[in-house]
């Protein structure tokens, strides 16, 4: 393992230095533009945040000013970051695609005077904010782009090019020699270092602060845990607005020095991944679905002998794949059986997806099914769960190598202490919990108690070998007139895992029974669909389609069978569904940019519907207002039919 750093490190901008002292030629970022790979490596980044950091400065950047950061993963934006925290700065990432009203409230509440914006659609955003405030007139007093395309024209006294800056920095740090050295200096371990917006699942967004010391703990203790050093590469193309980017592809990338490769765009991750064949990688369940839905579409879409081939290993891997990956005993005729579809279909499979290298592999952000879970390592990649928030730096539980559960997020992880609240709320107390909630004392004290444990909001348990299960959010978590416990998250992620299943929404609290809304994945269904010669004109008439609803049945029958041979659950088998007419959006509220469902704002948007599964209606006619990509609102109605499905007697398997 590569030397990573010394213990006086304690600020990332001092880490940024050691890192060009110790591995100045190492590469540090990658990025595609126009179908090339081009590299900067750490001596070269350094001088560039230097040259950023003092042309803001220049500016009127101080000490204690929030930067607005917004755009795709870039490494000019990663080292924005670092610049505002050469100055005793703080970094706010913003999700790049929230349209400006939402990233109207983050900019208000984070007081933000300087942002530094990609390109010419986020420049438009923040100047669309700003006119919509004219009584800030200290809001977003300094805008810099980075992307100069379409910009040629913009003249606002504001705009300032990514160019522009650094060079007013490098002729600022000739006319104040040892100024920039000095402000790193003055950077003390206890500074808040970056401020995450919460995703605002139950109400308007918080900003956490998290200081230097809070992500170097989390990310040292990561880094240790699964021997990660400099020669790791890691794909950043999550937002950069996400805890799980900032610790995975910023604070763990600052600490031990590994590559950060930025993806051309977003259409062209997959590609790139291919290319760069990065050896650590992180997505949530959505991005490791949508993985499995893509190979089933194509399997489908195979010969016969190659989907027999496939079918055949699959059955194999399931049943000794992670035993295999873990170290367990394996009879030998398996172990060469299995070796044979490691030639044949697990290789292949695991490089036409980009995951050849992948080393160790994590997803987070929201519960993954355990039959996705399974799937992958079935097939030899080593993903594993942890678990974590925005307030913990994603950093509370973690799996160690070689003792994986399917079902649970792992051990406590190095320097975390985790207990339980009586009723069933984990709670945690460690050096990355957040020093505080931005501008709410009142928020920051209903989280973190009199003895520094922070309540999490998740319900979860300990099995016998100290490994956390999570339930659900607690707030989630009910209970049915029957006396069966309700948690909706844990039967939507048993739908989730059908490729045709792209989004679900289970209720059931204080009822007699479940049912569910459903979102169908218009990529799987539509080609499922085309290959069957079933005509359709959009979302809205393939979803409501006799062959859809039979087909969404079967997935549904198929995850009672499973929930009657857990005793725990068997009384949360889903009795009624529909296709929802419209997919749930982030840019309708019924999302939040990570993509988590907001429950009760959906709950309330569609009581309609929900009102015709208990009166025991078979189809209920609703509109629904939507807005569109270019701004504009508009209308989507549909009759929606209500569909019944067979349920099954506790701890019995369906024939």
């Amino acid at each position: 393992m590569e030397n990573t750093v010394s213990s006086g490190a304690d600020t990332f901008p001092r880490l940024l230095l050691q890192h060009a002292a110790v591995r100045p030629q190492r590469p540090a970022f990658r990025e595609k533009d126009l179908g090339i790979w081009q590299t900067w490596n750490w001596a070269e980044v350094a001088e560039e945040i230097r040259a950023l950091a003092c042309g803001l400065a220049a500016m009127g950047f101080k000490r204690g000013m929030n930067l607005a950061i917004v755009g795709d993963n870039r490494p000019r934006l990663y080292w924005a970051m670092c610049a505002a925290q050469c100055l005793g700065g703080v970094a706010v990432p913003l999700y790049q695609d929230a349209p400006a009203a939402d990233m109207a409230y983050v900019l208000e509440d984070a007081a933000i005077e300087f942002a530094i914006a990609e390109d010419q659609e986020q420049v438009d955003k923040l100047f669309e904010i700003k006119a919509g405030l004219p009584h800030r007139d200290t809001l977003i007093t300094h805008i810099v782009y980075d992307d100069p395309r379409g910009m040629r024209h913009y003249a606002q006294p504001e705009l300032s090019s990514y160019e522009q800056v650094q060079a007013l920095g490098r002729e600022h740090e000739k006319q104040h020699p040892g100024f920039f050295q000095r402000e790193v200096q003055a950077g003390k371990a206890d500074d808040v270092a970056v401020m995450l917006y919460t995703s605002g699942t139950t109400g308007k967004p918080k900003g956490v602060c998290q200081t230097h010391a809070s992500f170097i703990h989390a990310a040292q203790g990561g880094c240790s845990f699964d021997k990660l050093d400099a020669a790791d590469d890691i794909l950043s193309y999550l937002p950069m607005a996400w805890v799980g980017d900032h610790l995975f592809s910023y604070a763990q990338a600052m600490y031990c020095g590994f590559t950060i490769n930025c993806p051309e765009s977003s259409d062209t991750v997959m590609t790139d991944m291919r290319e760069i064949g990065p050896t650590y990688y992180f997505a949530p369940p959505r991005i490791f679905e949508n993985m499995l839905t893509t190979v089933m579409i194509r399997m489908e879409d195979a010969g016969a002998i190659k989907r027999k081939l496939f079918h055949h290993f699959m059955d194999l891997a399931r049943r000794v794949g992670a035993d295999i990956l873990d170290g367990k005993p394996v009879g030998l005729l398996d172990r060469l059986h299995y070796g044979l579809g490691k030639l044949l279909v697990y290789g292949p499979l695991k490089n036409v997806l980009g995951l050849s290298r992948v080393r160790v592999a994590y997803t987070a952000g929201a519960a993954i099914g355990p039959d996705l879970f399974r799937f992958y390592r079935s097939i030899g990649l080593n993903l594993k769960q942890f678990y974590g928030s925005t307030e913990t730096c994603a950093y509370v539980c973690m799996q160690p190598d070689g003792n994986i559960k399917f079902d649970s997020v792992g051990l406590a992880a190095p320097g975390v202490e985790v207990k339980l609240a009586p009723n069933g709320e984990v709670l945690v107390k460690s050096g990355s919990v957040m020093k505080e909630y931005y501008k709410r004392a009142d928020a920051t004290a209903e989280v973190i108690d009199a003895d520094g444990y922070f309540h999490t909001g998740d319900a979860g348990i300990f099995d016998n070998d100290g490994h956390l299960k999570i339930i659900d959010r607690a707030a989630d978590v009910g209970r049915m007139t029957t006396g069966d416990m309700f948690a909706p998250n844990y039967i939507e992620n048993k739908l989730k895992f059908f490729p045709f299943i792209k989004e679900a929404v289970a209720f059931g609290n204080e009822r007699a029974t479940v049912c569910a809304f459903i979102n169908i994945d218009m990529e799987a269904v539509g080609n499922w669909a085309e290959r069957r010669g079933i005509p359709y004109s959009g979302y809205t008439d393939l979803a409501a389609k006799p062959e859809v609803y039979q087909l969404i049945g079967e997935c549904v029958e198929k995850v009672n069978a499973d929930l009657a041979s857990e005793a725990m659950m068997a009384g949360t088998q889903v009795h009624r569904f529909l296709v929802l007419h419209k997919e749930l959006d982030p840019d309708d509220d019924e999302l939040t940019r990570t993509r988590k469902v907001r429950r009760r704002f959906v709950a309330e948007k569609y009581k309609v519907l929900i009102d015709a599964f208990y009166a025991g209606k078979a189809s209920q006619y609703i509109e629904t207002q939507v807005k569109f990509e270019d701004g504009r609102q508009g209308k989507v109605a549909a009759d929606l039919k209500i569909a019944d499905v067979k349920t099954f007697n506790a701890l019995k398997k369906a024939a």
